[in-house]
């Protein structure tokens, strides 16, 4: 050998093959199979063909000695994938048949999921059940060829979780090897724009909420302290959520020193939900229970149920198949309707805290758009979001969008009308919790009302609610002695938040006298309530 670098006519006369054939030279050519499967490299092209160099890529030689260190241009983009997790029997039989196909041969399989990482938890217990190793890799387009002959060196499958914005290019490179099982998994539907060569298109299995078995081997005896199945009823978090949210309870308990609680497990699933609403709605991470709710029994009764039904509606509306069908999500749905200040914002954020989530405000008003279609954009990204995190969705001035339908007059009724339909559709499919408030019932569509799971009406509060509420608010107020709101709650008819108002300007005036709240304190503070209101103040003027 008296070549310094190999070359197409060396390689030619070592096989023994005449240099003048087609044939011989088409199996240099870049879509032949040396070239294509990235196991050959012909470089300098501006050279006569005979004369042009050859390679072996490095990861190939590499592999040839024993090194499966993978491709470089891979640094970075692979991912182990999560451990299999316990699923309910639905998913145990995807998992079945799925496996049993892929034993069959490569196979070329797009996953639709509801929720992110529902497809990649569906896809590890396939592999395991299959006894196939993956490559788990993200936005691979940039190396395909790299990641498919990585693929056939080391005989595993290709798994794509999160296609980029612009699928096609990456799903045609990868439903052209045939030789190579191709898993991708994705929100969207498939579309057969993509590729040519269409892959078998599936739904994901969704993982229910609360899903307790996949919990209790992700924190293993950590669970035996508390109700763990009452604890993780509301999350439906699905991929290596749930062994994340596990790793971050414990390290919650271990910076407390204790044990791992509910709590730390509330806390670490809150932070595994995904949180894209809070570019469309204002977030609240509720800090009250119910002990802060000073209402009747008989919404607080409701309210309760609100929460129960959030807890139990995979059970009642899956397991003992108590949906309405026709596309109908299995979310939950509530009205809460009275007076500004009677406390329905509160009532929202202790139903959230109770569940263990995120509270997510929408300002209904101020997603309205003049422009046509514009109402319905804003509300499906709220929607989409909002049905990929676990948390309580409460629409706020609920008669803008919910308000009663009109007889169409002109386009602009016509168009109105188009948003109240786009909304009865969304929130049939809706598969969270969404709760809307309205100061008076009356201007609710009864198509909307129809579709609701509860309607709370919270009425003005009476004598004795109202000096509860004075009580309440005072309960952490250093107070003057012997004080007492009960002439207040009788002679000032303020709503609850209303007296919360007073009782803050109260604590102010005392704060800057540097004392203790007085009873003139808080008559100002409700005079200035009534002030604030426009309303005639107990003993001033013609009162």
């Amino acid at each position: 050998m008296s070549r310094r670098r190999a070359t197409v006519s060396l390689a030619l006369d070592l096989c023994g093959v005449p240099a003048h054939l087609a044939a011989v030279r088409a199996r240099f050519h870049a879509s032949a199979p040396l070239r294509a499967l990235g196991l050959l490299e012909v470089e300098e092209p501006e050279r006569p063909f005979l004369t042009r160099s050859l390679r072996v890529p490095d990861r190939l030689a590499g592999h040839l000695l024993g090194d499966d260190t993978p491709d470089a241009a891979l640094l970075g983009r692979l991912h182990p994938m999560p451990e299999p997790l316990p699923a309910g029997p639905a998913a145990e039989g995807f998992v079945r048949r799925l496996a049993a196909r892929l034993h069959d041969g490569p196979l070329t399989v797009y996953l639709r999921e509801q929720r992110e990482g529902d497809g990649l938890a569906a896809l590890a217990s396939v592999l395991r059940a299959a006894g196939l190793d993956a490559l788990c890799c993200s936005a691979p387009e940039d190396d395909v060829p790299e990641l498919l002959r990585e693929a056939r060196l080391s005989g595993r499958a290709v798994v794509v979780s999160g296609l980029p914005d612009r699928p096609g290019p990456l799903v045609r490179a990868l439903t052209a090897a045939m030789d190579v099982t191709v898993l991708l998994t994705d929100p969207r539907p498939y579309d057969p724009h993509w590729s040519p060569a269409d892959p078998l298109v599936l739904d994901a299995p969704g993982r229910r909420a609360g899903g307790t078995a996949a919990w209790q081997a992700a924190l293993g005896p950590d669970a035996d302290g508390f109700d763990l199945a009452t604890a993780v009823a509301p999350y439906r978090l699905g991929g290596d959520r749930i062994q994340r949210a596990a790793h971050a309870a414990r390290a919650l308990a271990a910076f407390d020193g204790g044990p791992v609680t509910a709590d730390h497990v509330r806390l670490a699933a809150r932070r595994q939900s995904a949180s894209g609403l809070e570019s469309h709605a204002r977030r609240i991470r509720p800090a009250v229970d119910w002990r802060d709710l000073v209402l009747p029994e008989a919404p607080l009764v409701q309210l309760r149920e609100l929460a129960l039904r959030a807890r139990h509606r995979d059970r009642v509306l899956g397991d003992w198949r108590l949906s309405a069908g026709g596309g109908r999500g299995r979310g939950v749905l509530g009205l809460f309707a009275g007076e500004s200040g009677t406390g329905k914002t509160l009532s929202a954020e202790v139903v959230a805290a109770d569940l263990g989530l995120d509270l997510y405000v929408v300002q209904l008003s101020s997603i309205v758009d003049k422009y046509v279609g514009e109402t319905e954009k804003n509300l499906e990204r709220i929607f989409t979001e909002a049905d990929r995190t676990d948390a309580v969705l409460l629409f706020d001035e609920a008669d803008a969008v919910f308000g009663k339908r009109s007889e169409v007059k002109d386009s602009h009724d016509r168009y109105a009308n188009m948003e109240s339909a786009y909304l009865l559709q969304r929130l049939e499919s809706f598969d969270g919790i969404a709760l809307l408030t309205t100061n008076l019932r009356a201007n609710i569509d009864e198509a909307f009302t129809r579709r609701l799971d509860l309607v709370v009406d919270f009425p003005f509060p009476d004598a004795g609610q109202r000096l509860a509420l004075w009580r309440h608010g005072l309960s952490h107020v250093p107070s003057a002695d012997g004080i007492d709101p009960a002439p207040l709650a009788r002679d000032f008819e303020l709503a609850g938040g209303s007296i919360r108002s007073a009782v803050v300007t109260a604590a102010y005036l005392a704060a800057g006298r540097g004392d203790r709240v007085t009873a003139g304190d808080l008559l100002e503070g409700a005079r200035r309530e009534y002030r604030k209101a426009g309303r005639l103040v107990p003993g001033e003027g013609g009162w």
